[in-house]
């Protein structure tokens, strides 16, 4: 017990920052019906990072981080420039077209790459095994950032994802404020993928979510729910692919999953009282 407690002691911080980020972001993805705006962001950013390593910089570098966050960037202004008042095509689409290429892009360049195949492994299940406290405090420290930025302009994002038709009556230029929200989306994306990997990094983004919202109707429990959904399917997971001998990020996802279907069924059942 105790080998198994300073083992993944640093890999279980690092779910707990991760979580701590995304479980907020999820409530305004889900507010904003763009569910898979995390897997375009992530596949931009991991494309960054197969282009970085496919010129020589490994994994973790500060070459391969710039190169996922420029990517991770231009997927934002893509994103934040779709939006419209008046759509003629819905952002999901764009969004899923979006996520397709960028996936067949990476695909291409890993393949000219050497050991392509296994980067691209990496980049969908992570190295949350691996992880170091040094990359648990840095990713920390940025999310503390990103985390401040966005309770200064708490009630700007909130009404945009709640509420954009009064957003526009307001005046306010929507695209900018979504270039800001996707800009500092992408950040959180481009770090949590490098440890988590591409699946993981979106259940913890919509699963925690989605159970806090079946649960409750109040931001601010939601929030709450949110991190404790997140913390729990983290230590589970990690407890269960230590004992099982099975990779790590998959299992945490796993588990959130089955939290989910219970959630799922609890509402469902409450509802047919």
């Amino acid at each position: 017990m105790i080998q198994m407690l300073s083992f993944m002691a640093a890999p279980f911080a690092a779910c707990l920052v991760l979580v701590g980020l995304h479980a907020y972001f999820g409530i305004h993805v889900i507010e904003r019906r763009v569910l898979f705006v995390d897997l375009a962001v992530a596949q931009f950013a991991a494309l960054g990072a197969v282009i970085g390593f496919a010129l020589g910089h490994h994994p973790g570098e500060l070459g391969s981080t710039l190169s996922s966050l420029a990517f991770a960037v231009v997927a934002a202004a893509i994103f934040s420039l779709t939006r419209v008042r008046a759509e003629k095509l819905p952002q999901e689409a764009i969004i899923g077209i979006t996520f397709v290429v960028a996936s067949a892009v990476t695909i291409l360049v890993a393949d000219r790459a050497p050991e392509g195949a296994e980067h691209i492994k990496e980049t969908l299940s992570g190295s949350l095994l691996w992880v170091t406290w040094p990359v648990v405090f840095k990713v920390l420290v940025i999310y503390a950032l990103l985390g401040l930025f966005h309770w200064l302009l708490r009630d700007r994002f909130m009404l945009i994802s709640t509420d954009p038709d009064e957003a526009y009556r307001r005046g306010w230029n929507v695209r900018w404020w979504d270039f800001l929200f996707y800009l500092s989306f992408g950040v959180m994306i481009t770090f949590s993928v490098e440890i988590g990997g591409i699946l993981m990094v979106f259940a913890f983004l919509v699963i925690p979510a989605c159970i806090a919202i079946l649960l409750h109707a109040s931001m601010r429990m939601r929030m709450i729910v949110g991190w404790m959904a997140g913390i729990a399917g983290s230590a589970v997971g990690l407890v269960g692919s230590y004992y099982l001998d099975v990779p790590t990020g998959p299992a945490v996802v796993v588990v959130l999953g089955a939290m989910l279907i219970a959630s799922g069924v609890f509402d469902l059942a409450r509802s047919l009282r």
